[in-house]
């Protein structure tokens, strides 16, 4: 990894005190020769001071506020106002400054003084904009580096962790070929399994998987699923679909998930599930009903509808239909997306 510019390892807070404190040593500096060190100190810092309110002033409040929110006639009008009435203040306490260190030659509020000051608060309010770009240059410019830096932790993480899958997929291939000789049906489960977690490895990571690996994906989960069940469920699975659609992975997952989460009671022998699926067309239809439990009509979701809808806004903004409530027989749950 190259090493980075320390000028970019600064944060943005440090970055503008190293700017400003650079001003106010270069007016120090081109003042002391001249008028001393006290008076060098203190107009150095009422221009840094009343220059940094013009410029904050802008980019913080009147341009965020005014512009950006489409007034811009208000927004020249609110701009002059404020950097005039800024410069005037400072023209007033500039003059009581002079007065207070130069007692002998007391100077007084004059046209040409208060235009003098006035038309340096326009320049500096013109070099604001110059400030708010560099601003937003460095800003982009970190975020970026903490996205590359992410980037970087998350791919090493990968090739680390890409052993243990591989490990696992080699061990439960030979657990199912000694229990296939003892135990078919353990074998078979085994073998869901396998597939499930090679899904999860291998497939989950794309942007789009075949909807026929999501559907098997989805049997191998239900089939594990019953083996917790102490009596079995009343369930069935349709499925409407073109093998060459592909949708993106695990979008399906988690109204099956819920369903074994708040709408399955165990110690009952009457719990039911309905699942459909429909991709024939344009759209994917995926629907869910359950028997209702006390599980189920507390639970307002959780994190994994709420995560859902998050992805969803962000493949199919405004395209998508996500809903969820209690209908008179049971639990209903429908998601509906275009194919893309």
């Amino acid at each position: 990894m190259k090493r980075h510019a320390a000028w970019f390892d600064l944060s943005l807070r440090q970055l503008q005190w190293l700017v400003w404190s650079a001003v106010f040593v270069i007016l120090f500096l081109s003042i002391l020769g001249e008028d001393g060190l006290l008076p060098a100190l203190a107009y150095s810092v009422a221009s840094v001071v009343f220059s940094a309110l013009i410029i904050y002033g802008n980019i913080f409040l009147l341009f965020p506020r005014l512009y950006e929110k489409g007034h811009r006639a208000w927004y020249v009008v609110a701009s002059v106002i404020y950097v005039t009435g800024i410069s005037m203040l400072r023209t007033f306490l500039v003059l009581q400054l002079y007065n207070s260190l130069h007692p002998e030659q007391q100077g007084t509020l004059t046209f040409s003084r208060y235009l003098y000051y006035i038309t340096g608060g326009f320049l500096v309010y013109v070099l604001s904009f110059i400030f708010r770009m560099a601003i937003a240059y460095f800003s982009l410019k970190q975020q970026n580096e903490r996205i590359i830096t992410q980037k970087n932790h998350a791919e090493i993480a990968l090739l680390k962790n890409r052993v243990q899958p591989h490990f696992l997929f080699n061990t439960l291939n030979n657990i199912y070929y000694e229990a296939y000789l003892e135990a078919p049906r353990t074998a078979a489960l085994v073998d869901k399994l396998a597939q499930m977690m090679r899904y999860f490895v291998e497939e989950s990571p794309k942007e789009l998987v075949p909807i026929s690996t999501e559907v098997l994906f989805l049997e191998n989960y239900l089939a594990l699923e019953q083996l917790r069940m102490r009596h079995p469920l009343q369930l069935s699975f349709h499925t409407d679909f073109n093998p060459a659609l592909r949708i993106p992975p695990m979008l399906l997952m988690t109204f099956v998930e819920n369903i074994f989460k708040h709408g399955v009671d165990k110690s009952r022998t009457d719990n039911v599930i309905r699942i459909q699926l429909q991709a024939a067309g344009s759209h994917v239809l995926f629907e869910t009903r359950n028997t209702l439990t006390v599980s189920t009509t507390k639970s307002t979701g959780g994190f994994g509808l709420l995560n859902l809808r998050r992805r969803l806004d962000m493949l199919y903004p405004g395209r998508f239909v996500l809903e969820t409530g209690i209908e008179k027989d049971g639990y209903k749950a429908v998601l509906k997306f275009p194919v893309t």
